[in-house]
């Protein structure tokens, strides 16, 4: 935060002597994480309606001393609204009623603004995965995801489509010798990237003991659904990346913010459940107020977990280009699990994308299928009743459980074989059969995206779950 200055708070109506010390104290004590003008405009929304912001404990001292008098906080149970905001089903056929019903629960927060379901949805925890919501400066950590930034990251390398026909032993070996997936262990060499030197290890205490961690495991992979593969990207005539229509050797990776991401991810619903009292079908969308101190610590902590996210991908293609000697043409990469600040008709608001793609007008992304299907490069159409989303992948049709017992390993070599796709670790639990049909989804939102190009795995590297 810069140096808040008697002279700033006169400048925005704040003209008592004692109440001008008064709010320097608590904006050094509290509000460090702020920068100076967020702290300036929270402090003009204090001042105009100081009544509003009694019952923020952060807040209630400077409100008090406006009013001029002593307000006892009470612990307040919100009620949901009687009808649920305008929310927009894509594809509603192929969704299953679970996530329906979670998406419409999240349309009763009396903060939410607006929401909208992917054709990919399924049912996860708070909010679907496929589930976007858009909400009155708050952020729900739930809503937010467990993986937090979880990303795709595509580089377009400077070779034609036979490239991994003539070089697939070498392939092979950087994938196994230059990637690292799982819980455990990580690469042999440690990886140096900026995003280690941010300063919020130091400021936020709860990140401290997690940067050793997140040295170790910088550039490495999750397990689950997460890869790291080689394929081939068709790419049609006129596309936005400006590349000539071809086929081309591509590099395509899916993975978060390792344990980093994780812890965040636990503890602030922990604390949103203290602050913000909900009924029990809702509990787990509890919320921090961005005029919080909690709420603003929690993005900070979110932004760093998607800058980690973004540098895992960043270290991974890096090592695998730079052994392998190529050079990539273009890069494509985007969040999935993530909030950020958007405006929707004139208003800010905070849109929680859990499993969804942003897709603004011109703004790039992948949408994968399985191992064994295509995954489109799109370009957004900005579709606001979409809330300028799509969906994130193909999304699944079985549980992990399901998948494994309806599936033998043996089935799915074939099955890999017969798609001309080698697979290095992976499991049954990852197989094809498990996830919705890729065409069917892109169809169902074709008012949301224009479709680049089409990538078709080839050699893909997985966790052995």
């Amino acid at each position: 935060m810069g140096n808040l200055r008697t002279k700033d708070l006169s400048k925005i109506g704040y003209h008592n002597d004692q109440l001008r010390s008064l709010v320097v104290g608590i904006a050094a004590k509290n509000f460090k994480h702020y920068s100076k003008q967020d702290l300036l405009d929270l402090l003009v929304r204090i001042i105009n309606d100081p009544e509003a912001f009694l019952e923020n404990e952060l807040t209630a001292k400077i409100a008090e001393k406006i009013l001029g008098k002593v307000h006892t906080p009470s612990f307040k149970t919100y009620n949901l609204l009687d009808k649920p905001v305008f929310c927009k089903t894509y594809g509603s056929k192929h969704i299953e009623s679970a996530a329906k019903q979670q998406i419409e629960l999240a349309s009763l927060l009396p903060v939410s603004v607006q929401a909208a379901l992917m054709p990919d949805a399924h049912m996860g925890f708070g909010l679907p995965i496929g589930g976007v919501l858009a909400t009155d400066r708050v952020v729900i950590p739930y809503a937010v995801g467990m993986d937090i930034g979880c990303r795709m990251h595509l580089s377009i390398i400077d070779e034609s489509e036979g490239y991994l026909k003539r070089n697939e032993y070498q392939v092979k070996q950087a994938l196994k010798n230059h990637t690292h997936f799982g819980m455990e262990g990580g690469l042999g060499v440690r990886q140096e990237h900026k995003v280690l030197d941010s300063p919020l290890f130091s400021e936020i205490a709860f990140l401290k003991p997690l940067r050793g961690k997140a040295i170790r495991q910088l550039g490495t992979s999750g397990n689950g659904n997460h890869f790291v593969e080689f394929g081939e990207i068709e790419l049609f005539a006129n596309n936005t990346l400006g590349l000539p229509a071809n086929r081309y050797t591509a590099l395509l990776s899916h993975s978060g913010s390792r344990g980093l991401g994780s812890a965040i991810a636990r503890y602030y619903p922990r604390i949103a459940a203290e602050t913000c009292k909900l009924p029990q079908q809702v509990q787990q969308l509890a919320w921090l107020s961005l005029d919080s101190e909690a709420g603003q610590e929690y993005w900070l902590a979110m932004n760093l977990a998607g800058d980690y996210a973004a540098a895992c991908h960043e270290r991974i293609h890096a090592n695998l280009l730079e052994t392998l000697g190529l050079k990539a043409l273009h890069v494509v990469e985007n969040h999935h699990n993530f909030a950020w600040k958007d405006d929707l008709d004139g208003k800010e608001v905070i849109v929680h994308r859990k499993g969804a793609t942003p897709a603004h007008q011109g703004e790039l992304g992948i949408i994968p299928g399985s191992m064994t299907t295509a995954a489109y490069l799109v370009s957004g159409k900005s579709n606001s009743q979409a809330l300028y989303s799509a969906s994130h992948g193909a999304g699944r049709a079985m549980s992990r459980q399901r998948a494994k017992d309806s599936m033998t390993t043996s089935a799915m070599k074939k099955l890999l074989t017969r798609s001309g796709v080698t697979l290095i670790g992976g499991s049954v639990e990852e197989n094809p059969s498990a996830y919705k049909d890729i065409d069917t989804v892109m169809a169902a939102q074709r008012e949301l995206v224009d479709i680049q190009g089409k990538f078709f795995p080839r050699i893909v590297r997985m966790n052995k779950d």
